[in-house]
């Protein structure tokens, strides 16, 4: 009712004639497998919501599947946890954080570059409209990105912006190489180079971590 009244505001009546819609950067579609449980295949982590592949929100992420997911996936995850949380360890001791080897950084200026950076080209080559050679050039940029990041993160005292734009980039990273490895194309992937559906080849949801990349400080 809320969107019928908001259309009859700009004269567009929806029960007579399709709804104008125009691209725009949404939600990142979930991508991590679960059970009906909401676990994962790794021990006690559970995933529900944006993040989460049940099944419920298909190829396209529709208005409010993800509250479906969270109230359905979120009371089975808790029902689950509180059942099997007598047989879970304690988690092991952390190393209190080293910051001997590390300085404060005087070009946080580049972790806002690299961060608008990583916002253009992620829509400039992975956007509505997708090809493997845009991709590919995504990928490349990725990488320069990543090996920036490492290299920052291991000499300067980690801050939360920069957390977060690693945690950005492994995702575009995480995009891209899952976007290459779909020769079709299906729900919000759309390729230039394979503009139909394969109706033989099973969907499959891979989760890739790059090589290479430490998520705490080595030394």
């Amino acid at each position: 009712p809320n969107i019928h009244a908001e259309c009859l505001k700009y004269g567009i009546d929806m029960t007579k004639e399709p709804i104008p819609v125009v691209p725009a950067a949404h939600f990142t579609c979930g991508g991590v497998l679960t059970d009906l449980s909401g676990r994962t295949d790794v021990d006690n982590l559970y995933a529900i919501g944006e993040v989460s592949c049940t099944g419920l929100h298909g190829a396209n992420r529709l208005a409010s599947n993800s509250l479906l997911e969270c109230l359905v996936f979120g009371a089975a995850s808790a029902a689950d946890i509180v059942q099997h949380m007598g047989n879970i360890p304690p988690p092991p001791v952390i190393p209190a954080w080293d910051e001997s080897w590390v300085t404060d950084s005087d070009e946080e200026v580049v972790v806002a570059h690299n961060w608008d950076e990583l916002r253009r080209f992620m829509w400039d080559y992975v956007g509505i409209v997708r090809s493997t050679k845009r991709l590919e050039r995504a990928k490349h940029r990725i990488k320069l990105l990543l090996s920036e990041i490492e290299e920052y993160y291991g000499g300067f005292r980690v801050t939360s912006d920069l957390l977060e734009l690693r945690n950005l980039s492994m995702v575009a990273d995480l995009i891209v190489r899952s976007a290459l490895q779909r020769r079709e194309s299906r729900g919000l992937h759309y390729t230039i180079d394979y503009p139909a559906p394969d109706r033989i080849a099973p969907v499959q949801s891979t989760i890739l971590v790059p090589k290479n990349f430490s998520a705490r400080r080595q030394g």
